[in-house]
């Protein structure tokens, strides 16, 4: 019994002690506070200093879910070092700054800041949307239409005219789409608004008084400057004729332009006509040039108001052979050529193929590149040869605007991690005479601005494609 009471007398003062213990720390604890009314939502916000003279107001947009608001665009002439805003809210709510700075990158037209609104206790976070209000440059390629008539499954069906390795040569303006088919003479043309609502109708091209003879193939390779379409003959030695008939009109007879023998401006018997580049200004001056079939010599003609060819000019590109269907093609206002075939990199030259820049960023098989300018952005495109099963024929357009030159932007293209623009297969069979086109042209709107961007490209057996890229338009989306 004694040791029992004693074990009851310890439990007793135990309890009591705790009991104690806990009435003491429920006294030392502050009080629950009342937060109750102490909210962060905000209802309304407003940019109240945009504009060069910081009067303008902008409302902005709030998204609950998302935490995001956004505003209208911006004068980039606003003093974005005190940026000051102003809300309506839950009682007592307020930004935590009553001014923000911001700061863009060069090249930059859009940052994203973050808003805190306080009200102690509580806060929540905003990210705001800030975006300057800019001129916008360039094509639109997320947006391109696109009128396909290749081999690709995904457009209509392939133009029957590319089969069997006749249509050697093409070319394309605003207006017509040239299809040069070697077999009978059958060079035509189809109107691009046609193709725009699927109607393929070739148009015939009217043949020269007394007809079409002459050259290894009296007609082989083609182009269209402006809307005057172009076709060569093929000459296969000095000694066979090398022709070029030209249209303005498609079902008038063609005019003879160029009747003549390559043996009086080649030390020896080559072969031209594979590929022809004609390089002519608005005012239908500049030259035509012919690449021979072992891509390592040029044969270049003076060209008059587009119809008077003079002075032939022979030169050895002192470069490796790049194939059989190379192409010379004119830098826009420059005196500078981009030379590509199939076999060979894409080089920048000058007026006599010396080299000034040779890319690496580009498919050794991209073909017939060309150089683009459109709404103050500047590209370059091409089309690649499946000359073997390692690769497809494949169109792809690069931006090349940084710089000041296309040497510049080229050399910033080869040092990016930047890829095509716009890539689409032809879905081109393996072909050992991968003869290959690309073509542009630009739509003007009613005060002389570009409006919309015309891309083309053709390769043997594939079929042709064409898109329709619209000028990029500053949105508030």
């Amino acid at each position: 019994m004694k040791m029992l009471n004693i074990i009851f007398k310890s439990s007793t003062v135990l309890g009591l002690l705790l009991l104690f213990t806990l009435n003491s720390c429920k006294d030392d604890l502050p009080s629950e506070m009342d937060t109750s009314s102490k909210f962060t939502k905000l209802e309304s916000i407003r940019l109240v200093n945009a504009g060069s003279n910081g009067d303008i107001a902008l409302e902005g947009t709030i998204d609950h879910d998302k935490k995001e608001i956004s505003f209208p665009r911006i004068d980039p002439d606003t003093d974005f070092s005190n940026l000051k805003f102003e809300i309506q809210g839950s009682d007592g709510a307020r930004l935590e700054k009553d001014f923000y700075e911001v700061v863009f990158q060069e090249g930059e037209s859009e940052r994203s800041i973050v808003l805190k609104v306080v009200n102690n206790p509580r806060s929540s976070e905003y990210f705001a949307r800030l975006r300057l209000r800019v001129p916008v440059f360039g094509a639109e390629f997320t947006q391109a239409v696109t009128y396909d008539y290749s081999n690709n499954p995904g457009g209509n069906a392939k133009y029957d005219k590319f089969t069997g390795g006749l249509v050697r040569g093409s070319g394309f303006s605003k207006n017509y789409v040239l299809v040069v088919d070697r077999s009978g003479n059958n060079a035509h043309v189809l109107r691009v608004s046609d193709l725009r609502n699927n109607v393929v109708t070739p148009i015939p091209l009217g043949a020269p008084a007394g007809g079409y003879a002459g050259g290894t193939f009296t007609m082989h390779s083609g182009a269209i400057s402006g809307d005057h379409i172009y076709v060569a003959s093929l000459s296969g030695s000095n000694a066979s004729p090398l022709k070029i008939y030209h249209w303005t009109d498609p079902a008038q007879p063609a005019e003879v332009i160029l009747n003549t023998t390559t043996a009086a401006a080649t030390p020896a018997s080559y072969r031209f006509g594979d590929n022809m580049s004609v390089n002519l200004d608005e005012n239908g001056n500049g030259n035509i040039y012919f690449v021979d079939n072992g891509g390592l010599r040029i044969l270049k003609y003076n060209v008059t108001n587009y119809t008077t060819i003079s002075a032939p000019v022979f030169f050895e590109t002192g470069v490796a052979a790049l194939g059989s269907w190379g192409s010379y093609n004119k830098v826009p206002n420059s005196s500078q050529y981009i030379f590509t075939g199939h076999d060979g990199p894409v080089r920048l030259v000058g007026e006599q193929a010396n080299v000034v820049y040779q890319a690496t960023k580009f498919p050794v098989r991209l073909s017939d590149v060309r150089v683009v300018n459109f709404n103050g952005e500047r590209y370059i495109m091409g089309v690649t040869a499946a000359r073997t099963g390692q690769e497809g024929t494949v169109f792809q357009v690069y931006n090349i605007t940084r710089g000041e030159t296309v040497d510049d932007g080229l050399r910033f293209l080869d040092a990016s991690a930047d890829g095509p623009l716009l890539s689409y297969s032809l879905d081109g069979p393996v072909n050992i005479n991968p003869a290959s086109q690309t073509g542009w042209a630009v739509i003007k709107d009613g005060e002389g601005n570009d409006d919309k961007l015309l891309l083309y490209a053709a390769t043997l057996d594939a079929g042709f494609v064409f898109f329709e890229v619209p000028k990029k338009v500053l949105t508030e989306d």
